[in-house]
């Protein structure tokens, strides 16, 4: 009876070693991805840092300014200037499928800073 019991507690510490030396490994082969997924990320990130330092040379104001000089002819580019802008109330949006009471009561006021709409003018 007591071979028996030996037998089996020296088997289910072989089987406990086994599975040891099995985790031990894996874990090691784990660890050793990780590193490798952390070295790729570190040059993964200094590349990205070279890449936002090339765009930001590229788009140098001076450089475009020179760029939009010699391609006037084809591209034809001017600065922008105030002219430019309009008030929202004067772009053309296509005409509500809403009643226009439904429309007047979602109009939000305006914040501070924007001039006063002008009144609309009804088209017939």
């Amino acid at each position: 009876m007591r071979s028996v019991l030996y037998l089996l507690t020296t088997l289910i510490v072989m089987g406990l070693a086994f599975w040891a030396y099995r985790e031990n490994y894996r874990t090691q082969a784990t660890i050793a991805e990780m590193s490798d997924v952390q070295h790729q990320i570190g040059r993964l990130r200094e590349d990205l840092a070279v890449f936002r330092a090339e765009w930001a040379y590229l788009n140098r104001p001076a450089r475009l300014r020179e760029l939009v000089n010699l391609n006037f002819d084809r591209l034809q580019l001017v600065p922008f200037g105030s002219d430019q802008f309009v008030d929202v109330g004067q772009v053309a949006f296509p005409a509500p499928t809403q009643p226009a009471a439904a429309v007047a009561a979602a109009i939000v006021e305006r914040p501070a800073g924007y001039p006063p709409r002008r009144p609309q003018e009804s088209t017939p």
